[in-house]
């Protein structure tokens, strides 16, 4: 299984940028795919996830409203779009697979990560 995260770069505070994370190696339509972040010294914590049918989703207080998670099943792919980006926002962004049905937002129950595309927002 192979989850390619990409998308991430340098923007001011305030800009967007939409994240990519093609999945190969799975039957991608059977997983929850989430979006994970870590910054520099702190645990990692949940951003959003999305169930199969692309309706059911679920956002970490930090980020509602300003992103919107999105999959197309038919190429593997999962998005994050993130708006009005501040520099807390600043973190590595990994992708994750998770075998189920639900959205969860315990990383630990996510089966497969990816690598991880960094994001910094300047102020």
């Amino acid at each position: 299984v192979q989850l390619q995260a990409s998308g991430g770069g340098l923007v001011q505070a305030g800009g967007s940028l939409r994240l990519s994370c093609a999945a190969s190696g799975l039957t991608f339509s059977r997983y929850v795919m989430g979006w994970f972040r870590q910054a520099p010294g702190k645990e990692r914590e949940f951003v959003a996830a999305i169930a199969w049918n692309t309706s059911d989703k679920y956002y970490a207080n930090s980020v509602k409203g300003r992103s919107t998670i999105s999959r197309d099943n038919a190429k593997n792919t999962v998005f994050l779009q993130m708006n009005s980006l501040k520099p807390e926002d600043t973190a590595v962004y990994y992708c994750a697979a998770d075998f189920t049905i639900a959205p969860r937002v315990a990383g630990r129950e996510y089966d497969f990560w990816g690598q991880g595309t960094q994001v910094t927002v300047s102020s």
